[in-house]
């Protein structure tokens, strides 16, 4: 079994909420207002359709919104196994203000219960974005599972990130249950922000930085989650709903390249793709030859970036909300 994990807000929905008028909007859009990261729902679907699989959506949307949430996934045509979403509302009501805007004592204790619901050998991958603390969140909670960081750090960044005491022994109950395993194998982090990906350097390769949905098909192809027929429909997706094109999927093609990704030989695989009629679409063989293309000029092919461990001590930082006061005097 394969566990697919998914935030929504800047990471399956465009969605602003830096101030309160764009909070406002987000709160009474209707379903077929809601806008959908380009490729996102095209990515869902086709990992959906391949074998024993779950999607699993945790967002720190309120829970008054679920309704209008589940619908709007209808109509991208997304099945979800799990949605979990934030009640801020009863955060309110007990004067929980900082878990109103954090996300560390919401989302590790539900990524938690959730996995304890798993089957053992069921591998995740995870998708979040670069307007919160998704990469720092997810890779605890991978390191966690697998017992690579100790009681004492966790205990540190739990306070560190202001969760509530009664938050971090939920949290440390349910890791102590949990068997030891070591089921996630990369972590997407959509760029909403554009955030350089060296950002990201410190959390290792299993963190991979994306601009666009069609990155996170190739690198999963290269994962063997997707085949080559797979990832030419999200290709295609981009390219009549969202106007890529030529250029920028080529351009973000070389962007793994030269990060280090072994993708270099899926061209041949989505070019003898391109022999079943109903993939043939008029800009695609186009783009393919630009890829091959890109290989070339790149000539040697750096090295993928090597494991890590990571010191969640020294990236505190990520793990705050960025309207910590603490968070922006970096910024």
């Amino acid at each position: 079994m394969r566990i697919y994990r998914w935030d929504l807000d800047k990471t399956y929905l465009q969605t602003e909420f830096d101030t309160l008028r764009q909070l406002a909007r987000v709160a009474f859009q209707k379903a077929h207002e809601k806008k959908t990261v380009p490729g996102a729902a095209a990515l869902i679907r086709e990992l959906r359709a391949v074998g024993d699989t779950r999607l699993c959506i945790v967002s720190g949307s309120p829970k008054q919104m679920r309704s209008v949430l589940t619908e709007k996934l209808k109509l991208d045509g997304v099945e979800f196994d799990e949605l979990v979403l934030k009640d801020n509302l009863r955060n309110l009501m007990r004067g929980r203000f900082k878990a109103m805007r954090g996300q560390v004592g919401y989302k590790l204790p539900v990524l938690l219960e959730s996995r304890a619901q798993a089957p053992l050998e069921a591998e995740e991958v995870l998708f979040g974005d670069d307007a919160e603390a998704d990469a720092f969140i997810y890779s605890l909670y991978a390191d966690m599972l697998a017992r690579r960081v100790s009681e004492p750090v966790v205990y540190r960044v739990l306070e560190s990130a202001e969760v509530y005491p009664d938050d971090i022994a939920r949290i440390m109950k349910t890791w102590e249950q949990l068997p030891q395993a070591d089921p996630v194998r990369r972590i997407f982090i959509n760029l909403d922000r554009l955030t350089p990906p060296a950002a990201f350097a410190n959390y290792g390769p299993r963190v991979v930085p994306i601009f666009n949905y069609f990155q996170a098909a190739l690198v999963l192809m290269g994962d063997k989650h997707l085949t080559a027929p797979q990832v030419l429909k999200v290709m295609v997706e981009l390219v009549q709903s969202a106007g890529y094109n030529l250029l920028t999927l080529s351009n973000s093609f070389q962007d793994l390249l030269r990060r280090g990704f072994p993708i270099a030989d899926v061209t041949q695989a989505l070019t003898e793709a391109l022999a079943a009629p109903t993939q043939v679409v008029r800009p695609v063989p186009d783009i393919l030859a630009a890829l091959s293309k890109r290989v070339v000029a790149l000539g040697a092919q750096p090295p993928p970036p090597k494991a890590r461990d990571i010191d969640y001590l020294s990236l505190l930082d990520d793990a705050r909300p960025r309207t910590h006061k603490k968070r922006r005097k970096f910024n």
